[in-house]
């Protein structure tokens, strides 16, 4: 019993991992994250663990610092991500359509705004009666 749990601590050890650490303007560190297989942990600026975030056919489910459970996001196959708070209610939802717009919807499904993201990396952003609200970059 004992080889094989070596052997499986070995092949969870193996996995690659991604490291991508975040300046600001004037070379900062503000932030890095790192990935292993599934599992996505990110640090503050100091090291300091700040959140994890776990992906597996479900969804992904975010935790913090302290591993307590604090959301998670859910696709279904007609491309509606639904977000639930760490009690598992429905907080709302959104779908990106053919055009690139990203409509948002909340608990009960009703919409609430839509945003868009140009090939520039402009974002607008709209309220729930299509009128523009904001752009930012």
């Amino acid at each position: 019993m004992n080889k094989c749990l070596i052997l499986i601590l070995t092949f969870i050890i193996s996995l690659p991992v991604l490291a991508v650490t975040s300046y600001d303007q004037y070379g900062n560190k503000t932030g890095s994250y790192k990935t292993r297989g599934n599992i996505t942990t990110q640090y503050d600026r100091y090291g300091n663990k700040t959140g994890t975030y776990k992906t597996n056919n479900y969804g992904t489910t975010s935790y913090d610092r302290y591993g307590n459970k604090t959301g998670s996001y859910k696709t279904n196959s007609s491309g509606v991500t639904t977000e639930y708070d760490r009690y598992g209610n429905k907080v709302g939802s959104f779908k990106r359509n053919s055009n690139g717009v990203t409509v948002q919807y909340d608990r009960y499904g009703n919409k609430t705004g839509s945003y868009k993201t140009d090939s520039y990396g402009r974002t607008t952003t709209y309220d729930k009666y299509g009128n523009k609200t904001g752009s930012y970059k």
